[in-house]
C-alpha cells in the first residue's frame, strides 16, 4: 500500500509557483515621485489656472463682440406669402418679397448667411427617426421596412428618395442678395458648395454608384412637398446635386433645439466683394416657398 500523506509534499514541490518574479518591477519597488503638496503650490496652481481660463474667455468675448451681425425677420415682411400659404392647395405657388436693409459699416473678410427657424421641433422622437441612413449613403434598401413612414412610398407603392420626415420638410425658400451701388443692383456672389462637414459630403452622404443621377434614381419619386426630385436640387453644378447636394445635407443635420439656425451661403470674396460687403443698400430677393409641415 502506497503512503497518500507522503505524496501531497511532492506535488507541492513539483508545482511550478505562482509568486511573481523578485524584481524591482514585479515587486513594485521601482523609484517613484510622490509631489507634496503645500499651500503656495496649491494656491499658485488656481491662481494660474484661473488666469488662463480668464484669459481665453475674455478673448472669446472680444472676438464675439467684434462680429457684425445683422437679423431680418421676413415672416411678417413677407405675410403676403404666408397667407398663400395658409391654403394648402397654394403649397406649389411662387411667391416673391423683396426686403431692403443698410449696412452702416463695411462687414470685412469672411461673411456669411444663415437662415432660422423657430418653433420647429426637429428634436421630435419620431421626426428625428424619419430617415433611412442606408439609403442616404446611395444603397438600394426597402424603405418600408424603416422608419420612414408615412414618407416611405406613395399609394401605388413608388418609393420616396429620399424617404422621411426630415427629407420632405427641407428648407427650400431661396434668397438672393444685391448690393444697390449708382443707382444698379449688383448681385452678390453666393457660395452654395463647401458649406458642409467632410465627413457628411464623403462618408455619411453618398449617391448610387452611375454616371447619371437620374438613371440611377429611376423608379424612385421626390417627397410630397418638394417641387423638384432629388436629383435635379441643384442644376448648375451636377457635383452639387443627390444626396450630397450641401442644402439638403446641413438640413439632415437635425437640430437639438426649437430654434436654430442654418448655414445657407457664404459670400465669395471676388470683384467688388473682395474684401467683403462694403457698407450700403442692400435687398434681399426671397421666393417664399417655406413649408407648412410641422412635426407633432
Amino acid at each position: 500500500m502506497k503512503n497518500k500523506k507522503s505524496s501531497a509534499p511532492q506535488e507541492a514541490e513539483t508545482r511550478p509557483s505562482r509568486c511573481p518574479d523578485n524584481s524591482a518591477f514585479k515587486q513594485q519597488k521601482l523609484p517613484a515621485w510622490k509631489p507634496q503638496l503645500t499651500t503656495a503650490s496649491v494656491l499658485s496652481t488656481f491662481f494660474l489656472t484661473g488666469a488662463f481660463c480668464l484669459s481665453v474667455g475674455v478673448s472669446l468675448i472680444v472676438a464675439a463682440n467684434s462680429v457684425i451681425e445683422i437679423q431680418v425677420d421676413y415672416s411678417d415682411k413677407c405675410s403676403s406669402c404666408s397667407k398663400l400659404r395658409e391654403n394648402s392647395s397654394n403649397w406649389n405657388s411662387e411667391c416673391l418679397c423683396s426686403i431692403n436693409i443698410t449696412l452702416a459699416e463695411d462687414m470685412l473678410g469672411d461673411v456669411f448667411m444663415y437662415y432660422g427657424l423657430q418653433n420647429f421641433y426637429q428634436n421630435h422622437r419620431r421626426y428625428a427617426l424619419s430617415r433611412s441612413d442606408e439609403q442616404l449613403l446611395g444603397r438600394n434598401v426597402d424603405v418600408q421596412n424603416t422608419y420612414c413612414a408615412p414618407f416611405a412610398t406613395y399609394q401605388n407603392g413608388t418609393p420616396m428618395a429620399p424617404c422621411g420626415a426630415i427629407a420632405n420638410s427641407m428648407f427650400n425658400d431661396t434668397i438672393d442678395l444685391f448690393y444697390n451701388f449708382n443707382s444698379s443692383a449688383i448681385q452678390v456672389p453666393l457660395l452654395k458648395t463647401g458649406n458642409s462637414w467632410w465627413t457628411d459630403k464623403n462618408v455619411k452622404f453618398r449617391n448610387p454608384d452611375s454616371r447619371n443621377l437620374s438613371v440611377a434614381f429611376a423608379g424612385t419619386a421626390r417627397p410630397p412637398y418638394w417641387h423638384k426630385p432629388v436629383y435635379l436640387l441643384d442644376e448648375e453644378d451636377e457635383k452639387n446635386n443627390g444626396y450630397i447636394n450641401d442644402d439638403f445635407i446641413i438640413w439632415m443635420r437635425v437640430s437639438a433645439f426649437a430654434t436654430f439656425r442654418n448655414l445657407y451661403r457664404r459670400i465669395s470674396r471676388t470683384g467688388q466683394f473682395t474684401d467683403g460687403l462694403p457698407a450700403g443698400n442692400y435687398t434681399f430677393h426671397i421666393s417664399y416657398s417655406i413649408l407648412s409641415y410641422y412635426p407633432r
